[in-house]
């Protein structure tokens, strides 16, 4: 039998499918859901940066009583209740879940500044947390704002946390960046042990009766593979870092082809929210089956083979391929 194990932000685990962020895991028994089912590592779902600047908020105004104090700022973010799980909720799970299961677990923070994150993170690994995976979502509305300002922005959330824990920071990316490469470089020079390609962005929707903006959620699918497809390919071997790749993993074939794209795990939600968590342990069998049926001795041996670096054609990633997907439509 093929030997699946791989490792993951210095993480050993026994084979390369891992359960992402999503609101399975917000519980203890998800959590155990989640390992029952065959994840080889959990990203627990995500805190929010609003969360703990609510949190905080409230600790002034309760430290101010009497003083001259207002909480209008915290007006522009959703209500605690809102949320999953407040800040000391959040770390009471990570406690919990070191403690009642046997993978790693990753923490998860969700945001834009450096605000409130650093002394967090150190609580995170104070609680049990075995990695933290920054997930980063910026919408940069302010038409003053340049590509410079922003990609500053997110490298001084990076290095600000990398530099507060000695447990390993993945970085959750957009692919939106105009030279994502160089991005993806000055992340890890900020102390990234990893990053997970890609972000996917939530966009909001229009109610046309009610006339409203509203929240829309779609699963996503196996055809959104191919953008993170072509950057791990064009990524592996170039980083000193591990490599995560999420968005459309529904069966072992997107798993397959990630790892040999150059990942070194794989992770979902779409499928495990559709399928249940059970379904973990099926993408791990059907890739172990596929990979004895191709001769392959390990996830080693297959992973990063048809990167960049090792396919007969390395153009195959960049203009010449984009010409001959164009020219090879027929009616």
């Amino acid at each position: 039998m093929p030997d699946l194990s791989t490792t993951y932000l210095g993480l050993p685990l026994q084979h390369p499918i891992v359960a992402s962020a999503g609101p399975i895991s917000q519980s203890l028994d998800g959590i155990r859901r989640l390992e029952d089912g065959g994840a080889a590592a959990i990203v627990l779902f995500s805190l929010f940066e609003e969360q703990i600047r609510l949190e905080n908020a409230a600790i002034d105004r309760l430290m101010a009583v009497g003083a001259d104090s207002s909480g209008e700022a915290s007006s522009y973010f959703p209500p605690m209740g809102d949320f999953a799980a407040g800040p000391e909720a959040y770390l009471t799970i990570v406690r919990q879940a070191r403690q009642a299961v046997r993978v790693p677990i990753i923490a998860s923070l969700n945001g834009s500044t450096p605000d409130g994150w650093v002394d967090y993170a150190r609580q995170l690994h104070d609680a049990g947390a075995h990695a933290i995976e920054l997930n980063l979502f910026h919408i940069p509305a302010d038409l003053d704002a340049t590509g410079r300002d922003v990609e500053q922005r997110y490298e001084d959330v990076v290095r600000s946390v990398c530099s507060a824990v000695p447990i390993p920071v993945a970085v959750k990316i957009s692919p939106y960046f105009s030279a994502l490469g160089e991005m993806a470089r000055r992340f890890v020079q900020a102390g990234a042990r990893g990053l997970v390609l890609f972000n996917r962005f939530y966009q909001p929707d229009f109610d046309l009766d009610r006339m409203e903006v509203t929240p829309s959620l779609e699963l996503s699918a196996p055809t959104e593979i191919r953008l993170p497809l072509l950057w791990l390919a064009v990524l592996r071997g170039r980083l000193e870092a591990s490599l995560a790749a999420t968005t459309g993993v529904h069966s072992h074939l997107e798993a397959a082809k990630y790892l040999l794209a150059g990942a070194d795990v794989v992770m979902t939600t779409s499928a495990v929210l559709k399928h249940g968590p059970g379904h973990l342990a099926v993408i791990r069998a059907d890739l172990d089956r596929w990979m004895d049926s191709k001769g392959f001795a390990s996830v080693a041996q297959i992973r990063g083979s048809m990167s960049q670096q090792h396919v007969a054609d390395p153009t195959a990633f960049e203009r010449a391929n984009y010409i001959k997907i164009l020219q090879s439509w027929r009616a």
